[in-house]
């Protein structure tokens, strides 16, 4: 079920970057309440499977799915010096977490969490 449908688009300087961002939410299973705590802040979002969903601005865009346990996976594609603005809004919504980013050769170039 799509939350919001409005919203801005990813850049397509970044679309084209490809994923270079993934992590882990930690002890917030329900990617539902995820969602919605980023359309909450401005970004569009939309079902991408059963229990997954795509969120979206134009600097950043994730696809979340439940793990195994209490936590939420991550990937997808940042602007490369927007990542602490990502963590600071993870932060704001008081979920624990851990954020890598890669280079265009997937090699882990920098760690943050929160």
């Amino acid at each position: 079920m799509d939350m919001l449908n409005e919203g801005e688009r990813l850049g397509r300087q970044w679309d084209e970057l490809g994923n270079n961002v993934c992590g882990v939410l930690h002890g917030c299973r329900d990617t539902s309440v995820v969602a919605a705590r980023f359309v909450g802040a401005g970004w569009s979002s939309r079902s991408s499977s059963w229990y997954g969903y795509e969120l979206e601005t134009n600097w950043c865009r994730l696809e979340i799915d439940p793990a195994d346990g209490p936590d939420v996976l991550l990937n997808g594609v940042v602007d490369p010096a927007r990542l602490d603005d990502l963590g600071r809004l993870l932060d704001s919504f008081g979920l624990p977490y851990e954020l890598e980013l890669s280079d265009e050769n997937d090699v882990p170039i920098r760690e943050i969490s929160g």
